[in-house]
C-alpha cells in the first residue's frame, strides 16, 4: 500500500499569484527599491495610518489568541453596511468564503457558472469538490449575463459573477445585473464578487436585497483593494442569516488574526483614505487610456483599479519590463496570451511603467 492522494489534485490548476518584489530582484540580480510592483491590484497608497497605528498596538498582544468570532469586526460591518452581525461571514481574504461556499454547496454531481476570463479562484474551487464547470463565452471581454442565465439547469448550485470583474475591469449595468438576480432560480447561489466594487461608479447596492431577506444570494467583499490591507487577508460575505449559519459551521477557528481584527475596526473608521484611493485611481486609468490611444494599443475601459492592455506577445512583454524594474500581470494563463495586465500605481509608478512598455515595445519616448 502507498500514499494516495485525493485524485481530484490531478486535475487542480494552480493559482499562479503575482511574484513579489522580492522574488524578482533575486532572481534579476535588481535591487528591490528600484522595483514596482503593478500585478496584484494592490493599493499604491499603502494601509490608513489608522490602520497602521492600530496594528503597532495589537502587535503588542499576539501571544493571545484573536477573538474567534470577530465581533466587533461584524459588528462595525454590520453598523455600516445596515444588517445584522448575523448576515456576515468573515475569511482570509475573500478567496476563503469562495472555498466555503464550495463546502456548503459543490459536489460531483453540481454545476457551477461562470463567464469566460473570470477570476482564476472559481475554476479551481469547482475542480477541488468535483463538480462541472460551464463556462459561458464572454460579450466584449465582460458578462454576457443572458448567456449565463440560459446556462442555467437543475443541477446548478453557484452561479459566479465579478462585478467589476477581474481580470478584465467590466462592468455590467446595474439594470441587467437587478434582472439577474431577480431571474435566477432559488436552488442556484448567486455569488457576486465585489472585491472591486467601491472602484465602481454608480454601483448597484444588492444589500437591500440581503436585508428584505433573499436566500440565494451571497456578496463577497474585501478589506485588500481599497483598504490596502491585502497582506493580512481579510474578507467577508454578506448573505441570508441561515446560509451564513451553515458556512460557520465550515469556517476554521480563529481564522481572522488579531491584527487583521484590529486593522480592519481602524480602517473602516477612516473614509478620507478610500477617497484618496478613488481618485489616485481615477488618475490613473485615465493615464493609461489616454497612453494607450497614443500608442494605438487596444485596451479593455476598466472599472476596477488594473486596466487590460494588447501587447503582441504578453509572455515576452511581461518578461522584458520585469527586466526594467517593472512587475505585471501576463494574461496566457487566462487564455488571453497577447495582453498583460497593470494595477493602477501612484503617478509616478504609472509614468513609469509606460516609459518602460514604449521601451519593450519600441516605441519612441
Amino acid at each position: 500500500m502507498t500514499l494516495t492522494t485525493n485524485p481530484v489534485l490531478k486535475q487542480l490548476p494552480v493559482y499562479q499569484p503575482g511574484r513579489p518584489i522580492e522574488e524578482v530582484a533575486r532572481e534579476l540580480g535588481l535591487p528591490a527599491a528600484d522595483i514596482i510592483k503593478l500585478a496584484s491590484n494592490e493599493n499604491p497608497l499603502g494601509p490608513s495610518k489608522k490602520a497602521i497605528a492600530a496594528m503597532r498596538k495589537a502587535v503588542t498582544q499576539v501571544h493571545l489568541y484573536p477573538d474567534g468570532n470577530s465581533f466587533y469586526v461584524k459588528l462595525k460591518l454590520a453598523e455600516k453596511l445596515g444588517v445584522s452581525p448575523a448576515n456576515l461571514i468573515l475569511g482570509s481574504g475573500s478567496n476563503e468564503v469562495l472555498e466555503l461556499i464550495g463546502h456548503a454547496l459543490l459536489s460531483p454531481d453540481a454545476e457551477v457558472v461562470v463567464s469566460e476570463y473570470c477570476f482564476a479562484v472559481y475554476p479551481i474551487v469547482t475542480a477541488l469538490f468535483g463538480s462541472k464547470l460551464v463556462v459561458v463565452p464572454a460579450k466584449d471581454y465582460g458578462h454576457d449575463l443572458p448567456a449565463m442565465l440560459n446556462a442555467i439547469t437543475p443541477n446548478t448550485r453557484v452561479v459566479f459573477v465579478a462585478n467589476p470583474n477581474n481580470p478584465t475591469g467590466t462592468s455590467v449595468t446595474a439594470g441587467q445585473l437587478t434582472e439577474f438576480v431577480k431571474a435566477v432560480p432559488e436552488h442556484v447561489l448567486v455569488a457576486r464578487d465585489e472585491a472591486y466594487i467601491e472602484f465602481l461608479e454608480n454601483a448597484l447596492d444588492l444589500v437591500p436585497e440581503i436585508r428584505a431577506g433573499k436566500r440565494n444570494l451571497l456578496l463577497m467583499r474585501t478589506f485588500s483593494k481599497i483598504h490596502g490591507l491585502a497582506g493580512l487577508r481579510l474578507g467577508y460575505g454578506i448573505g441570508h442569516p441561515e446560509f451564513i449559519a451553515d458556512l460557520e459551521k465550515i469556517r476554521q477557528p480563529f481564522n481572522i488574526n488579531a491584527v487583521a481584527q484590529a486593522a480592519a475596526l481602524a480602517a473602516l473608521d477612516d473614509t478620507v483614505h478610500p477617497e484618496k484611493t478613488r481618485k489616485n485611481n481615477t488618475r490613473g486609468l485615465k493615464l493609461y487610456a489616454r497612453s494607450f490611444r497614443k500608442m494605438k494599443l487596444e485596451y479593455v475601459p476598466s472599472a476596477a483599479n488594473f486596466i487590460l492592455v494588447r501587447v503582441g506577445d504578453g509572455q515576452r512583454v511581461f518578461t522584458e519590463l520585469q527586466k526594467l524594474g517593472v512587475i505585471t500581470r501576463p494574461m496566457g494563463g487566462y487564455k488571453l496570451p497577447e495582453w498583460i495586465r497593470i494595477s493602477v500605481g501612484t503617478t509616478k509608478e504609472n509614468q513609469r511603467c509606460l516609459e518602460a512598455l514604449k521601451q519593450v515595445l519600441g516605441m519612441a519616448t
